[in-house]
């Protein structure tokens, strides 16, 4: 069609270096991070000099403790912390690792049967007078790239999970010399992860592109329906990651709240409070590891929507290696932008005071998307050919580069927007999450009510982003425009994580300082900095359910396309029973994942009030709690609790594609998308909301949050049944919905050259 400015060795060294640069600037985080000690050294010998240096003394010496104890105390803390989470993370790792096994041989299975076995090479799928390599071949590489996909996701998860335990306590310790200090502390540790999973997850996909290469050769449509096999494997591990984690961290939070703060009076992460440990080890769990298998999922899903779609369109039939990376491109000139706009954070600007900590946040947000727009326009200029054909269902359309340019802006632009209508309806500056602390004057039932109403509502604005995302995107370029429009959303996933992570590691350090003894000034510090990173979580997760949208649609018309279907007609029955009976499925998964929160979180509180009541001394503060028997409870919990909705979502495409066939599956997967989009944003915004307005009644700023206080009023007790309540919403149903959209549409992908030769087995029984 047309050449590119770019090289095709352009791309193949511009790629690899963008993703070592991400890995390298990682590191260096995590070594600034590192120069704060964890043992008693005096407070003035630290190396470097400057604002962000760690030369000046504290800046007020613990009143009355010994400084040298607090250290201690800290580190002791931060040990049970970390080995909590790592030992939860082998145990899940165990049981997911067999899944991944019998998965990989089913896969293997499925897609070798498909033309019997054979090896012989076969008419292509999509231009029968080529030859392709034999299904066989696509069955041994997408088995490999699932098994490469889902390694990489795990060890995402897991990177993210050790970077917060060894951050959390160095953020206390820095609280201590001010709040802007503790800041960096934690963005840089939440940067160390999000460079670390954006640039290895760009440099995996690559790697397995070339070396698929060498065996496919010309045969791109082959190469790049095998590579689909990455997204399904990230996300099926991020599947049992969100929910494992979710279930641990909820059981033990909701557990440690009521019984702690509504029974016996005593302040969150009181170190008396048995369940404590296991709450904080959740933070890490399920926030920091689940998160992080999470949004890979969500990029090398989007990744390989684009690519499957390109691989049939001009840049797949005539070979044109650059244009053909496009989605690989924008990402890596992603992770460029996002170390700059890091730097903002972290070196430009200086956090003097509490208020500073959530503008500097959403200007991390609108620096990287401003940027990201420019970098999208000279990726545009120069990686594709001014003119271009898309496939779109059977037919070419001819496709312009500045189409594809505003397809991604589009994205992007969608993100920001989520972002910020998310911050509106959970964070307490604003009227929302007020009007909710507000209703709490008359109990824990108005507050329920209110919270409620204000999850439905923050749903609106986010729909229509992702609406009109859709429509100019599919417009423009078809299918195609989806998938990088989606890619646009997850463009600047290095920031978007490292403002996630930042929350759960302030989190800690608040739990941290409470356990160690520290001075209330501190515990303030590390709420103001919690605060901050409730709303950050909150505006994650909506980065996470707009591009699971975006990302789940792509991989439909990625399906379609792969099972040779021309329309989808949603007024024959096959596809209509699909579609309400898809529309169901987030219902009956949220009940599961909601219920197990709820039978964990029993036992748990079970457990608190035994020790509570049984330990002599515990109240007094004579005693020690017996932390492990809270943390098996939690481990135990989520263990047998993740499975079945972890099966419910694996074996339902499967279910309806062998018996009922590929029309009722695009059903299916169009009513779960419909459906579960609405659900999980309502969902995290409702907890993030009530989340807050608990916070904003405990911290007093105002004259009004001060007249519903103080901590342990009527008011303040319906503010936490009504965070109770959410927990399980925001950090289990809620977050775990986005897998399930997504993971069924890659699974379908994977298994459409399957269902489309085999399935439907009862419809063809009754014709």
């Amino acid at each position: 069609m047309g050449v590119t400015i770019l090289p095709d060795l352009g791309t193949e060294i511009l790629i690899p270096v963008c993703a070592v640069i991400g890995i390298a600037f990682s590191l260096l985080q995590w070594a600034i991070v590192s120069k704060v000690k964890v043992s008693p050294t005096p407070a003035n010998t630290g190396s470097v000099g400057g604002k962000n240096g760690y030369s000046d003394y504290l800046i007020e010496e613990e009143e009355g403790l010994n400084d040298h104890n607090v250290v201690l105390k800290c580190a002791e803390i931060q040990n049970a912390i970390s080995e909590g989470a790592t030992s939860f993370l082998f145990t899940e790792y165990q049981y997911v690792g067999v899944f991944m096994v019998v998965f990989a041989i089913l896969i293997f299975v499925f897609l070798g049967s498909v033309e019997g076995f054979s090896t012989k090479s076969q008419p292509c799928t999509y231009d029968p007078f080529k030859i392709c390599k034999p299904a066989l071949a696509t069955a041994a590489f997408s088995t490999v790239s699932f098994v490469l996909g889902a390694i990489t996701s795990v060890v995402s998860g897991f990177l993210g999970m050790k970077i917060a335990t060894y951050a959390n306590a160095r953020t206390t310790l820095e609280a201590r010399k001010g709040v802007g200090k503790a800041f960096i502390v934690a963005f840089r540790s939440g940067a160390v992860m999000g460079f670390l999973l954006a640039a290895n997850g760009l440099l995996v996909l690559y790697i397995i592109i070339n070396l698929f290469k060498l065996y496919y050769g010309d045969d791109w449509a082959g190469l790049f329906e095998s590579i689909t096999g990455y997204g399904l494997g990230g996300s099926s591990m991020a599947l049992f990651g969100r929910v494992g984690g979710g279930i641990y961290t909820k059981a033990a939070d909701v557990g440690a709240d009521l019984v702690g703060k509504v029974e016996r009076n005593i302040p969150e992460d009181d170190p008396r409070n048995p369940a404590v440990i296991a709450d904080n080890v959740g933070d890490n769990v399920g926030d920091i590891a689940g998160m992080g298998s999470d949004l890979f999922g969500s990029y090398a899903e989007s990744s390989c929507a684009a690519l499957v779609v390109a691989s049939i369109s001009s840049f797949g039939i005539n070979h044109e290696f650059t244009s053909m990376l496009y989605p690989l491109i924008i990402s890596s000139v992603g992770i460029i932008v996002c170390l700059i706009t890091t730097l903002f954070a972290t070196d430009f600007f200086e956090i003097k005071a509490v208020k500073d900590i959530e503008p500097s946040l959403k200007r991390q947000l609108i620096i990287s998307t401003v940027l990201m727009t420019i970098g999208i326009a000279i990726v545009s200029w120069v990686a594709l050919p001014s003119s271009l054909t898309i496939f779109n269902f059977g037919t070419q359309k001819v496709v312009k580069n500045w189409q594809l340019f505003l397809c991604v802006a589009v994205g992007l632009w969608a993100g920001l927007i989520i972002g910020f209508v998310t911050e509106y309806y959970t964070s307490n500056a604003y009227s929302p999450v007020q009007d909710v602390a507000d209703s709490c004057r008359t109990g824990a039932a108005t507050n329920v009510i209110f919270g409620l109403a204000l999850g439905y509502k923050s749903v609106i604005i986010p729909i229509f982003a992702i609406a009109i995302s859709i429509f100019v995107s599919f417009t423009f370029a078809a299918m195609y425009g989806v998938a990088v429009a989606a890619l646009g959303m997850l463009s600047t996933i290095a920031t978007g994580l490292a403002i996630d992570a930042y929350g759960p590691i302030s989190d800690n350090a608040g739990g941290i300082a409470e356990m160690a003894g520290m001075s209330h000034r501190i515990r303030e510090r590390t709420d103001a900095l919690d605060a901050a990173g409730n709303t950050t979580a909150a505006i994650g997760k909506g980065f996470a359910i707009g591009s699971a949208a975006l990302v789940s649609l792509a991989l439909f018309g990625a399906f379609v396309s792969r099972a040779a279907i021309s329309t989808v007609d949603v007024l024959t029955p096959k596809v209509f029973i699909g579609l309400i009976v898809g529309a169901m499925l987030p219902y009956w998964f949220s009940a599961m994942t909601m219920k197990s929160v709820g039978s964990a979180a029993l036992k748990m509180v079970e457990e608190v009030r035994r020790q509570f009541n049984t330990i002599p001394g515990l109240m007094e503060g004579t005693a020690k709690p017996d932390y492990a028997t809270c943390v098996k409870i939690s481990t135990d919990a989520s263990i047998k609790e993740m499975i079945p909705p972890g099966a419910l979502v694996m074996l339902t495409p499967l279910i309806v594609g062998i018996f009922f066939g590929v029309e009722t599956l695009s059903g299916v997967l169009a009513g779960s998308l419909v459906s579960g989009v609405q659900i999980a944003i309502s969902a995290s915004n409702t907890g993030g909301a009530w989340d807050n307005a608990k916070k904003y009644i405990e911290a007093g700023v105002s004259e009004h949050a001060r007249s519903l206080g103080p901590k342990g009023s009527d008011p303040h007790k319906a503010a936490v049944i009504g965070d109770t309540i959410g927990d399980p919403l925001k950090d289990t149903s809620g977050p775990s919905l986005n897998i399930l959209i997504k993971l069924m549409a890659v699974e379908s992908l994977v298994f459409a050259p399957f269902f489309a030769t085999h399935g439907g087995l009862l419809f063809k029984i009754w014709n």
